[in-house]
């Protein structure tokens, strides 16, 4: 073969590649290996460098970041502590109205009565529930109108339909059989009242006596009854006296209302045509069991000034009558009850009665009707 064959054979064909060198071939001398790619120094690991490393060679701290200028938007709480910064100084906090200071709150020292704020025009300076009412509002916006004059009229009609009418109520109190030993009887108490809020005209009546005789005492009472206040009224007018024996006509003034926890009192003093003075207080009480179930204690005390023969009436405290009526009220209007009273004759009026053959005191059982319309 031409050496220009072999040239053109190893044109086609190149070499292999040599094989790898090993280190056991190169431990023989048959090659001789490549020496190993240098590996790059491994990174240390940098540590913060301390003021105290940086004075002694050690490292070199990094200058510091550029400090923010004073008053900046981005400036923190932490920021201005490390001194990066200077904060914005805060906006003046406006102050805080001044509130009232109760003795509550300063009790548990949240405030001192003397940082209370003074009183406005429109709350004035006194304690708390004896500021009078205010004045009521008038509605005198027509008056600009057509004048104060030609508004008077419709506005009484208005003041008299709202607030200004008339009105009436009777109360029958006591209608009630009275189981006593050896003779049974009955007993009433009523009440009638017409007019406004104010200024009443009221009728009372009340009696008792035995089945199959006469009335015991019986008396009507014509008053003129006057608010004086939320609670009270004070009465004037005539009683007139019914039964056997003397029956005289008396001038009364007492008073009636509704006194502290609910109780209801009336007390009256009576002259007759003939001098003769005498006094009467009642209380009664309505505690409810029930919406419908009322149980109510009652007291009546009677006085006399002086002595009065023709009616066995003997001076000083002349009797006492207490009671317990246990009710249902089928209708706000109607009412069935029981219970027990009991009437004892006092001092005086007591040995009048025993002279006479009569028993000073009378227990009995009721039963009766309360109603109202």
């Amino acid at each position: 073969m031409s050496l220009l064959a072999i040239l053109l054979m190893a044109a086609q064909h190149p070499a292999a590649a040599a094989p790898a060198c090993t280190p056991d071939h190169a431990a023989m001398g048959h090659c001789t290996m490549a020496p190993p790619p240098e590996k790059p120094a491994p990174e240390e690991p940098t540590t913060a460098c301390s003021a105290e490393h940086a004075a002694m060679g050690h490292c070199t701290m990094d200058p510091a970041p550029p400090r923010h200028e004073p008053n900046a938007p981005g400036c923190t709480a932490e920021h201005a502590a490390m001194g990066h910064c200077t904060l914005e100084a805060p906006p003046p906090v406006p102050a805080k109205p001044a509130v009232p200071c109760p003795p509550e709150h300063a009790a548990m020292g949240h405030c001192r009565p003397a940082e209370a704020a003074p009183p406005s025009p429109m709350t004035p300076d006194q304690p708390v529930g004896d500021a009078p009412a205010p004045p009521a509002p008038r509605v005198d916006a027509a008056d600009r109108l057509f004048g104060a004059e030609a508004m008077a009229g419709p506005r009484a009609r208005l003041y008299a339909e709202h607030g200004g009418g008339r009105f009436s109520r009777i109360m029958v109190d006591r209608a009630e059989w009275r189981a006593r030993k050896g003779h049974d009887g009955y007993a009433w108490e009523a009440e009638g009242w017409f007019g406004g809020d104010i200024d009443r005209l009221v009728v009372k009546s009340e009696g008792e006596g035995d089945f199959g005789g006469a009335v015991e005492g019986a008396e009507v009472q014509a008053l003129w009854s006057r608010a004086i206040g939320p609670y009270f009224n004070l009465q004037a007018g005539v009683r007139q006296d019914f039964g056997p024996g003397a029956s005289p006509t008396h001038a009364v003034i007492g008073f009636e209302g509704l006194a502290p926890y609910w109780f209801e009192i009336e007390g009256a003093l009576f002259l007759s045509d003939k001098g003769d003075a005498a006094a009467r207080l009642e209380a009664s009480y309505d505690q409810r069991i029930t919406q419908r179930l009322i149980a109510q204690p009652m007291a009546e005390i009677e006085l006399a000034f002086q002595d009065v023969p023709e009616r066995a009436v003997g001076g000083g405290l002349s009797g006492i009558e207490l009671g317990l009526r246990l009710r249902y009220e089928v209708a706000r209007e109607f009412a069935p009850y029981v219970g027990i009273a009991w009437e004892r004759k006092l001092g005086r009026t007591a040995r009048i009665a025993r002279a006479a053959g009569e028993k000073a005191s009378h227990p009995a059982f009721v039963a009766g009707v309360h109603l109202w319309f």
